[in-house]
């Protein structure tokens, strides 16, 4: 009814007895399709089961404006304990409570009464006849107002609580498991790598993924606050309105690294096919992903990668997430038992995860004050909420900066360089929305416009005929989304294939 609201507020004419109809025509249809559940042996544990699935949605949707289409039940299958811990806290363990297993405990002690089986389905007809009949009345009177506040407000029906989000779990369930899985397909399996290696020196990149990261709270974007404090004097380059591929980690990971764009992304078909690292591997470049976050999506499972052990280290990790910093530990080992040869390191960070920002940076690089420090963040205040969303920033430009550092150490054995672009925007309260997920054409620009940063050493701009000076005009112009990712790793990395496509090569319109 939130929804309802916003979409009140739009008009200027308004029908408050149509808008009266709205609970009644929910609870006759709704009512109406209960109705086939209420059966012995079926009722109570269904809606047990529907009404504490419904109660953390309810919850997850009023607080944070959390859809529950396709993508995000896709996010929330493949989050892992750590991350789904993160949402627990006094206010939503109140909710479950008071809306979810209070009222569970109560269908559980009732005490149903059921008629013999031809006076039940009688019964049964008859209450499912009257519940159409009160949707027909409505009909009849209000049709006209049904459609055109429908198709003004589309994002109603996603809000529907459980229509909405029991068919999208159906949909996944129905997609993942129970459709017969699509033939692989390789792709770029012709893919040469042709560095010019007339110094010697192979080059070596590290592509740093993001977490949550939006454009607008980075200096380098216009934002007020020295967000960039540890970067600004090491020469990178900020790309311009940068689009994400999503607005939630499992579509938008998979979708930057997939030959397929945005709008034609469908993840089971990415999944049956080669990604940006797979096509680099059949190159010869020589790669690791090492993960920091919630893992690589299937990205890179065909290569070397590793998932930092979240006990590894007592001083950077508290058994269920590490500080990015563990990352810089576990490039130093790389780095040191590197082969000479081209070669592409990702490292995929943690980032600004919410909503327990404040556990994402250590105490040394708590900068802004006061912050947030508790996972409800509906109840900080909106100058504390964002100065913890700012820290996570901040320190994110730390850990840039120490690989900016590293691989101007590595100088005299390679040609290096290092791109940062995040997965996906958050919404911090603006519109009465948190976190991430929204539906992509209802998503505000807070989850959609992402950093997206390149660094570049003079030698590997060289060597690799990159004109800098373009390069920061390209930057300066932007308009870049993540569909550009594919083609320009591939580009970097001077990788010749049949897949690649030089219009969507950020770097070829300044390789000379």
């Amino acid at each position: 009814f939130q929804i309802v609201k916003q979409g009140i507020d739009k008009q200027a004419d308004v029908n408050f007895v149509f808008i009266a109809t709205i609970p009644l025509f929910l609870i006759f249809a709704l009512s109406f399709i209960f109705s086939l559940f209420s059966l012995k042996h079926v009722a109570k544990p269904f809606f047990i089961v529907l009404t504490l699935m419904s109660s953390s949605v309810f919850f997850a949707a009023l607080q944070y404006g959390v859809v529950f289409d396709y993508g995000m039940i896709e996010n929330t299958f493949e989050t892992n304990y750590a991350e789904a811990a993160t949402y627990l806290n006094w206010a939503s363990g109140l909710n479950f409570m008071l809306t979810g297993a209070i009222p569970a405990l109560l269908i559980y002690k009732a005490n149903i009464q059921f008629k013999p089986l031809a006076k039940e389905l009688l019964h049964k007809l008859v209450f499912m006849v009257v519940m159409l009949i009160g949707i027909a009345v409505i009909a009849v009177f209000f049709y006209q107002n049904y459609v055109s506040f429908g198709r003004n407000n589309d994002i109603i029906k996603r809000n529907i609580i459980p229509t909405y989000f029991i068919g999208s779990t159906a949909k996944y369930i129905n997609i993942n498991y129970l459709q017969e899985p699509i033939e692989y397909k390789q792709l770029g399996l012709d893919a040469k790598n042709s560095t010019d290696k007339a110094n010697g020196k192979p080059n070596l990149v590290v592509l740093v993924v993001g977490e949550t990261a939006r454009e607008m709270n980075y200096e380098y974007y216009g934002y007020d606050k020295p967000t960039n404090a540890h970067t600004e004097n090491q020469g990178l380059l900020a790309f311009k309105d940068t689009s994400s591929c999503g607005t939630a980690t499992a579509v938008s990971l998979p979708c930057m690294f997939s030959r397929m764009d945005r709008e034609d992304y469908e993840s089971r078909q990415a999944r049956a096919q080669d990604s940006a690292i797979d096509v680099l591997n059949h190159a010869g470049i020589a790669l690791d992903w090492l993960d920091n976050d919630s893992g690589c999506k299937g990205v890179c499972d065909n290569v070397d990668n590793i998932v930092i052990d979240r006990s590894s280290d007592p001083e950077l990790c508290n058994g269920q997430y590490c500080y990015d910093q563990v990352l810089l530990n576990t490039l130093d080992n790389r780095l040191e038992n590197i082969e000479s040869k081209d070669s592409l390191l990702v490292l995929h960070i943690i980032g600004s995860h919410g909503p327990t920002y404040y556990l994402r940076y250590p105490a040394a690089h708590r900068f802004f004050t006061p912050d947030c420090q508790r996972s409800d963040i509906q109840n900080c205040s909106d100058e504390e909420l964002m100065n913890t969303y700012d820290n996570t920033i901040l320190y994110t430009d730390y850990i840039v900066s120490e690989v900016v550092k590293k691989l101007a150490q590595q100088s005299d054995k390679f040609d290096t360089a290092m791109l940062y672009i995040s997965d996906h925007g958050e919404s911090l309260g603006e519109s009465g929305m948190y976190l991430h997920g929204a539906p992509y054409a209802f998503a505000p620009e807070e989850q959609t416009k992402v950093p997206f940063l390149g660094w570049f050493s003079k030698s590997f701009a060289k060597q690799n005929r990159l004109n800098l000076a373009c390069l920061a005009k390209e930057a300066e112009q932007g308009g870049y989304s993540h569909d550009n990712l594919f083609d320009s790793l591939l580009g970097l990395m001077n990788v010749k294939s049949d897949v690649y496509q030089k219009d969507k090569d950020i770097f070829s319109r300044c390789r000379q």
